[in-house]
């Protein structure tokens, strides 16, 4: 591990350059006391700010606080670019201070899988870490990688659309081709419309500029459905807009946008999910257990939320049966 670490050094010195141009994020925690057998270091890394991605940070910390483990945080956030996430991995890898590293989001999480062998990951958030490359399969990995994916296949967002709008015939669906978390997603709403006899729309952009050329490119469909994508989330108000100045409803795949305006969502706590984020690193760093030996998680649970106040402004009225079964925002 140690003849690793020197052949990451150079990369470390640019990657400190690179992570203090971006503005990426530091520790105020006290330093772990390294004769406290529950005292540690965790790395934790999120591709941007977004509401479900800091709520599986407040899910790990609480979990962990819970449990009497002293914890010093070293937080970075890659600012939604690419080669920030790869500036952290390498920052992280060349940190023999850190006892385990937490990658929140896909994009990170590939970049950091990539730069480090050694110590344990924990990936979070990551719709699917099998296509992706950060685990062989949904079973134990064999390897220092393991997490919790957002991947809930009870969810069902398109027929919660055809639920609500059940005239709709054309779903749009407005995600980044860059992110391969939005891409599963994607081919997942594709078979769900067809089981309905829907059309599945796409517009595809590469970066958060082009967010209004792409809601734009959507005109005319029947409803809009944004999956768990970090550079749509991270420009949310422009989709909103357009939606309540068209009258096209906006529904998402992560339950927090509801809150910024959009229709509805069936999804998945993203707090709980940080919970069993934490409950993995409990177990990797207290109690011993080899990462490789255990599976990576899907969250079952959903949670239905409505916003009536953005529904009549994007033209849809819910119904009592709904409202009565959701959680209002």
């Amino acid at each position: 591990m140690k003849a690793r670490r020197s052949m990451v050094a150079l990369a470390a010195g640019v990657a400190a350059s690179a992570l203090a141009l971006a503005g990426c994020g530091g520790s105020n925690d006290p330093t772990p006391d390294p004769t406290d057998k529950n005292s540690f270091t965790i790395g934790v890394a999120v591709i941007v700010d977004h509401p479900s991605l800091q709520l599986i940070r407040d899910g790990l910390a609480d979990y962990l606080a819970e449990q009497g483990v002293q914890v010093r945080y070293i937080d970075e956030n890659a600012q939604g670019e690419i080669s920030n996430a790869a500036a952290i991995a390498s920052s992280f890898a060349s940190n023999d201070q850190l006892d385990l590293i937490v990658a929140i989001s896909t994009p990170v999480a590939q970049a950091i899988v990539q730069m480090e062998r050694d110590r344990p990951i924990v990936f979070a958030g990551v719709t699917d870490p099998v296509s992706t490359g950060l685990v062989p399969s949904w079973e134990a990995s064999g390897t220092n990688v393991t997490g919790t994916s957002d991947l809930n296949p009870n969810a069902k967002p398109i027929h919660l659309i055809h639920e609500i709008l059940p005239d709709a015939t054309t779903v749009g669906v407005l995600y980044s081709s860059s992110e391969a978390n939005s891409q599963v997603q994607v081919d997942a709403y594709k078979a769900e419309a067809a089981e309905l006899g829907l059309t599945i729309r796409e517009s595809a952009i590469t970066n958060s500029s082009e967010i209004a050329t792409g809601i734009q490119a959507l005109a005319g469909v029947d409803a809009v459905m944004v999956p768990t994508d970090n550079t749509v989330v991270a420009a949310f108000s422009t989709v909103i807009a357009f939606g309540q100045q068209n009258q096209l409803p906006i529904f998402s795949a992560d339950a927090e946008s509801v809150s910024a305006g959009t229709v509805a969502t069936r999804g998945i706590s993203y707090y709980e999910l940080g919970r069993h984020t934490g409950e993995m690193a409990y177990r990797i760093l207290v109690q011993g257990v080899d990462p490789g030996t255990i599976p990576s998680l899907v969250v079952q649970e959903t949670e239905l939320k409505v916003n009536p106040e953005s529904a009549q402004l994007m033209g849809v009225t819910l119904s009592e049966t709904l409202l009565r079964d959701a959680t209002i925002v």
